[in-house]
């Protein structure tokens, strides 16, 4: 049999069953030919595409019970109920019809191609995230902020993204996924990479916040963007290794920071008042995988299922053979005649633009922020209210238990370092040293009733060293920084001070008599310089991010074999386990090993909840409900970073039995939600 007779014969055996493509019948009885067939005759049996076209509005007969369309219907020939009816067959039939298209498209180097380019902007989310717990540390040092402005960066980057996940979501329910994902990376690595040149802390936050609300969309969009160009059996699997991309995104931010961030030799300064450390050559590193999904996206088609949704049958046409096409030229297969005819159920759908056309551009933008906002208010209508309400509060608990214990982990961790670091302190009571030159430097030391008498302290530091009613006469300090030192009710009698950072604010209750400070160090100086533990906490973090990758593999390949709901509730109800064992940790190896028993359990809850947000939601609310449900995850991240931050150094019952409860509720209520491994994209 020729193969382009045999396309036209599969395919009408399953797009002619109810009467809906009139078209195709007419073309085979009339002899017509398409007028976008390229290099067709009789003869070839190797075609470059043939369109069958879109069925006209007075082509075939009304089905039954039905007025031909055009003809106004009365309200008295059909109820509510039926039309409602009438439409949800419609969208079935539909949600039918692609699946075979998918199938008949095939999966394989188009669908690999889209992988790896949406897996890049999955990287840049997952980027983003660690990016601020590694350089919160250092912008604040370095910015000279107050505690009282201290975790703000965290907060307002995960509000960024909160609120960029809602409105990213929506619009690309509207506009299109790919122009959606386009601009909000575009958003997002602009912003990243002014803020690693921006000065003033105020100027960082906005930077990062808005950077936030870029990347706030990757997520929502990029499911919704990879799943309606996929078949349904290789929906859950597929999804779940494209979500190895936000564990990639993870090493590479912690491998960067380990590698990058305690380099202060890397930096470079202008004047005094311009200062380039080595965090912020951290952050334009990280920006560079937004930049790279920038670029390849520009090279990637929009999804054909939502321009199937918004009546746009010629592109979804294009698109769908260019699918077709580069998977049967990857095979080294023939290209064959690829038929594609439109349901009559989308001739209904009168894309919004034609309404817009007239409109002004200020008109226009209310009027799609309208929309927009009917679209996320359909996500609480029968049938998916229910679906909604659950998603919530699944991604709602998940992310909490998460984003808690990932602010919560590091910081327990450093505080037993720092409890051991105090175990080690010197403490000198009543010295006396006169006429001698420090040169070296001083660390984790206590000096009580010190007698400093013409001693020199030259190109030196002090790191962690506290003076307590100490005197310094006649000395001489050039070229010193005080790391976390204090000078606590000291006395400074007839003392030079040239270019150091001893200031104020490093003396507390001291008196200063006929001494003289020049060219004092402007700025903050920063903290870990060869140190031990900013190294220990980044290599803490690529061990917590690479125990997700087994995870990561054991999901992918049993999503569909035993069901996304066993793998939600399972994995978070595992997890919340594992958290209560954190109740018997007592030093740094038990808690990063269960860090790690914790990350690896997870990330099997997080793959399911992406697979199934994406196939609960019909495609014209796809984008908005997972933008919804993403917003609630961001949401409970800030609240983790709030009430588990509170915490550190406090109580370790509160988080531990926090975390644990609200796991095991939020997975419980994961295996109430339908099971969608059956389910076409409607």
């Amino acid at each position: 049999m020729p193969v382009d007779l045999y396309y036209k014969n599969n395919y009408n055996s399953y797009t002619q069953q109810d009467g809906l493509y009139a078209d195709n019948a007419t073309n085979e009885e009339d002899g017509a030919s398409s007028d976008a067939t390229e290099g067709h005759d009789d003869e070839d049996e190797i075609y470059e595409g043939e369109y069958q076209g879109v069925p006209g509005y007075n082509d075939g007969k009304p089905r039954d019970g039905q007025v031909a369309l055009g003809q106004p219907v009365s309200d008295s020939l059909k109820s509510r109920k039926e039309l409602e009816n009438e439409r949800q067959a419609d969208e079935e039939e539909l949600a039918q019809q692609y699946e075979l298209i998918m199938q008949e498209c095939g999966h394989g180097r188009f669908q690999w191609q889209l992988f790896f380019v949406l897996g890049l902007a999955l990287m840049s989310d997952g980027v983003e995230v660690f990016v601020v717990g590694f350089v919160l540390p250092s912008a604040e040092t370095d910015m000279c902020v107050p505690n009282s402005g201290a975790g703000w960066l965290g907060s307002i980057v995960y509000l960024g993204m909160m609120f960029g996940a809602f409105f990213w979501g929506g619009l690309s329910d509207k506009v299109g996924r790919r122009q959606c994902l386009l601009i909000s990376m575009s958003v997002n690595g602009f912003f990243a990479f002014l803020s690693s040149f921006v000065q003033g802390y105020s100027m960082f936050l906005f930077c990062r916040m808005v950077s936030g609300f870029g990347i706030g969309g990757a997520v929502p969009i990029v499911f919704s963007y990879f799943a309606e160009v996929l078949a349904r059996e290789k929906r859950g699997e597929h999804l779940s290794w494209l979500c190895m991309f936000w564990m990639i995104g993870g090493i590479y931010a912690s491998a960067m920071a380990w590698a990058i961030i305690p380099h202060y030799g890397w930096s470079f300064s202008m004047g005094s008042a311009y200062q380039f450390h080595s965090w912020r050559v951290f952050v334009v590193v990280c920006a560079l995988p937004c930049v790279s999904a920038v670029v390849a996206l520009t090279f990637m088609p929009e999804s054909p299922r939502f321009y199937l949704e918004m009546g746009k049958h010629d592109e979804a046409w294009m698109v769908l053979k260019h699918i077709h096409d580069t998977n049967m030229r990857a095979r080294g297969e023939p290209e064959r005649v690829f038929t594609v005819s439109t349901p009559r159920a989308l001739l209904f759908i009168i894309p919004a633009s034609i309404f817009m056309v007239a409109m002004n551009k200020i008109h226009q933008n209310l009027f799609l922020l309208y929309q927009i906002w009917l679209t996320f208010m359909k996500c609480f209508n029968h049938p998916v209210k229910e679906n909604t309400m659950k998603l919530a509060a699944v991604w709602f608990t998940l992310s909490f238990g998460y984003y808690g214990l990932s602010v919560w982990f590091p910081d327990v961790i450093k505080h037993l370092q720092a409890d051991e670091y105090a175990s080690r302190v010197k403490i000198h009571n009543n010295e006396r040293i006169e006429d001698f030159t420090f040169n070296f430097t001083l660390e984790n030391q206590i000096h009580r009733n010190g007698v400093f008498v013409n001693d020199r302290f030259i190109s030196m530091r002090f790191k962690a060293v506290t003076f307590i009613d100490s005197s310094f006469l006649n000395c001489y300090f050039e070229d010193v920084s005080s790391v976390g030192s204090l000078f606590r009710n000291c006395t400074f009698v007839d003392s030079f001070f040239y270019n150091t950072d001893i200031d104020d604010t490093k003396l507390t209750n001291s008196r200063v008599i006929n001494s003289s400070f020049h060219h004092n160090k402007t700025g903050c100086q920063m903290t870990f310089d060869d140190d031990y533990s900013a190294y220990w906490v980044y290599f803490v973090n690529f061990l917590g991010t690479l125990a997700v990758l087994p995870g990561n593999i054991v999901s992918a390949l049993l999503m569909d074999k035993i069901g996304r709901l066993s793998m939600l509730g399972g994995s978070m109800v595992l997890s919340g386990i594992s958290c209560f064992f954190l109740w018997f940790g007592t030093s740094e190896s038990m808690m990063i090993f269960m860090l790690c028993l914790y990350n690896g359990l997870s990330i099997s809850a997080w793959n399911s909840l992406d697979v199934v947000t994406t196939e609960l939601y019909p495609t014209d609310r796809r984008g908005t409900g997972f933008g919804f449900c993403n917003a609630m995850c961001k949401l409970a991240a800030v609240l983790g970073n709030l009430i588990f931050g509170s915490l550190v150094g406090i109580t370790k019952a509160i988080p531990i039995l926090l975390a644990s409860s609200v796991l095991v509720g939020g997975g419980l209520v994961g295996l109430r939600l339908p099971d969608t491994r059956a389910n076409v994209l409607m």
